[in-house]
């Protein structure tokens, strides 16, 4: 996970337009954001990103 992703979750989650947990949502606010990085990193790294959630701790890039 590099560091714009964690910035683009960051933004995403201050915002409180949506519950991080409902990730199609979360996608469609990074869609909306131009957040292309965060929407691919969703498609192919749903676990991490769910770890991150709950964890605070981000896989390596």
């Amino acid at each position: 996970m590099t560091e714009r992703i964690k910035e683009q979750i960051e933004a995403i989650r201050q915002s409180g337009e949506t519950n991080m947990l409902d990730v199609k949502m979360v996608q469609w606010l990074a869609n909306r954001d131009n957040y292309f990085e965060l929407i691919i990193y969703l498609e192919e790294h749903r676990k991490e990103y769910l770890n991150y959630l709950f964890t605070g701790e981000a896989p390596e890039e």
